[in-house]
């Protein structure tokens, strides 16, 4: 996957974060910690909200490690922009 690629997944993994930072009102890096330090949800009708919030910031970490590590393979020789810009239609 490129780094193009990966920016797009990047873009619709935060759309998800939004959507649920919006109805909890609540920062996914503060809900993450919280979550996985075993933190139940104050409403039941939350868990299956939240296994998913999780998920999603999860891959989000993912997918950002992922950009960084192909955006430092394309720029070893020399830190560019040189190939990496792509102007959207």
């Amino acid at each position: 996957m490129g780094h193009h690629e990966i920016l797009a997944d990047i873009h619709a993994l935060e759309e998800d974060l939004l959507e649920f930072e919006r109805k909890y009102g609540l920062r996914s890096e503060t809900f993450f910690p919280a979550y996985l330090n075993g933190e139940e949800p104050e409403d039941d009708s939350w868990t299956l909200d939240f296994g998913e919030w999780a998920s999603v910031y999860r891959t989000w970490l993912s997918r950002q490690a992922e950009y960084r590590n192909e955006i430092q393979r394309i720029q070893r020789n020399a830190p560019s922009l040189t190939g990496l810009i792509r102007i959207a239609a």
